[in-house]
């Protein structure tokens, strides 16, 4: 008879630490918590939140760093069954208070090294805080096996919302994505089968908890029974010490990881050999990383994973042969993405909303999440489609299980796997011409000189302008244009380049397109100069 799947993230935790309470569960800053310690730890900071507030809070609020008391505390929040919603202490203050007070929490729990923000924009922000020490937090756990005080009986259920993260919106107001138990347990099972977690195994925690990916981070550890290795703050910036000194077995990451730690020459070859498995997800997953990675950790598997937070982490998973020389090429030199988690149901939706070889990617199923925090961010952002065409979603009516969720990204199917190309609203008409600057990115990544590139489209009065920032050995912009000529249509060719150390990345890791949107108003570029002979604009629309 197959075993239940356990129905909340709690319960995940709780079965493993049943199972195995004398394996290492976590080690942080040179601290070794077993499971049975850090359950009794959890239970601590629980049974404190509940003296702390008066009861048992129904939504807490953690500071996202990656100490023993913030991790403690955020199974704390799960052991009561509350909804945990994390923020960053790196983030302004005005941003957090904004989470905060649209997630309705009721404490906010923070370590007591990392409490500035309780002190300066967030003082009063909710009715009950909590500063943690984790030297406190690791005792209590290690003390004799006595039940916390004051803990209520365990009743979350499958429905409750286990967490709610903030990504960004459109009208500057972030928008909340609550995720519920039902939608982790099947992500959960899945990902520990298929990456065969279990004691023994040491994984990375390279995910702010703000960035739904910590909760593979934390969860897929803790349900299958390994360890959870927290680096420390200047641990990232050499991910293959890390790895080696460690004996990590399993890897998770953006990409960007590899491309900053190659600028760095952080990437000694050969020597990940505690490394089983590698996973990035994220951003787009270059085949040029790929063989970065792979020549850090040959006998290490490499899988390209894809997924919006509101499917719960990741939905595509699409794993490289153990021979480069297998490797499949795509048309934008990328690793694919997918295929779909098999238990998902997807589309690949064309502008008319026709079933396609390329278009959006739209994804139902026990992953995707109920709707956001404010109905009315729904709005569009879901779809029906049956034998009688595709419906965009407006808000009336009920938001069912059979409505699609519009993830926002072109994908294409080759070789019977999706490639990622890029964001819907990285799509720009040039002179009528629709373009993807992805496309144009891909073709700059295969200049000898450039290592990497992101395309951005700015507005000047009534035309848009492309401009190229680059990564590598710096390129004179003519002939960088006359190279481009020969492989895009004229009208793709940008204008003008700018050439960058590095690219900057937001706190998930991830490259902050905005960040460079923002610099590029700036009238230091270096001028490409029209991009034909009389500066017309002249080839086949795609």
């Amino acid at each position: 008879m197959t075993e239940a799947t356990p129905a909340t993230l709690w319960a995940w935790f709780d079965r493993t630490a049943a199972r195995h309470p004398d394996e290492p569960a976590l080690e942080a800053a040179g601290t070794v918590l077993t499971y049975g310690e850090l359950r009794r730890a959890a239970e601590h900071v629980a049974a404190r939140l509940v003296a702390a507030h008066g009861s048992a809070p129904r939504r807490v609020s953690v500071m996202a760093t990656r100490s023993v008391a913030v991790l403690a505390a955020y199974l704390a929040g799960q052991r009561l069954g509350a909804t945990v919603t994390p923020v960053n202490p790196g983030f302004p203050a005005e941003r957090n208070r904004m989470i905060v007070e649209l997630s309705g929490a009721e404490v906010l729990v923070a370590d007591a090294a990392d409490a500035v923000q309780l002190d300066g924009g967030l003082a009063g922000a909710v009715p009950t805080e909590l500063r943690l020490d984790s030297a406190e937090v690791t005792a209590a756990g290690r003390a004799a096996d006595t039940a916390a005080p004051g803990l209520p009986a365990y009743a979350a259920g499958p429905d409750d919302v286990a967490y709610v993260l903030f990504t960004s919106g459109s009208t500057g107001r972030p928008k909340g994505v609550p995720i519920r138990h039902r939608n982790l347990g099947p992500y959960l099972a899945h990902n520990i089968a298929r990456y065969g977690i279990g004691p023994g195994c040491r994984t990375s925690h390279t995910f702010d908890l703000t960035f739904d990916p910590s909760v593979f981070d934390l969860f897929v550890t803790w349900g299958g029974g390994a360890t959870l290795v927290v680096p420390g703050r200047a641990e990232l910036l050499s991910p293959v010490d890390y790895i080696a000194d460690h004996a990590i077995t399993h890897w998770f990451s953006v990409p960007s990881v590899v491309s900053i730690s190659a600028q760095l020459g952080n990437l000694p070859a050969g020597r990940a050999t505690s490394l089983r498995s590698s996973v990035f997800i994220g951003e787009q997953l270059s085949y040029d990383q790929a063989r970065a990675w792979h020549a850090v950790a040959p006998g290490a598997a490499i899988e390209n994973v894809y997924g919006p937070t509101e499917l719960t982490v990741a939905c595509t998973e699409f794993a490289l042969p153990a021979d480069p020389r297998r490797w499949p090429a795509t048309s934008n030199d990328t690793v694919p993405v997918g295929p779909v988690y098999p238990f998902l149901d997807h589309l690949v939706l064309d502008e008319d909303g026709r079933p396609a070889d390329e278009g959006e990617l739209v994804v139902r199923g026990s992953q995707r999440f109920d709707g956001y925090l404010d109905p009315a961010d729904d709005r569009g952002r879901f779809l029906s489609h049956d034998e009688r065409g595709t419906l965009p979603y407006d808000g009336d009516g009920p938001l069912t299980a059979e409505h699609y969720y519009r993830t926002g990204d072109r994908v294409r199917r080759e070789d019977g796997g999706l490639v990622h190309l890029g964001r819907l609203d990285n799509q720009v008409k040039i002179r009528g011409y629709r373009v993807e600057l992805g496309e144009i990115e891909a073709a700059l990544r295969r200049h000898p000189d450039i290592d990497q590139a992101v395309v951005v489209a700015l507005g000047r009065g009534d035309e848009t302008e492309l401009v190229g920032c680059l990564t590598g050995a710096p390129v004179e912009p003519q002939p960088l244009v006359r190279w481009l000529r020969k492989r895009l249509p004229v009208h793709m060719v940008p204008r003008r380049f700018r050439h960058l150390d590095t690219l900057p990345l937001n706190p998930n890791g991830k490259i902050d397109r905005p960040r460079i949107t923002a610099d590029l108003q700036t009238p230091d570029l270096a001028a490409a100069g029209p991009a034909d002979g009389n500066g017309g604009h002249h080839g086949a629309s795609r």
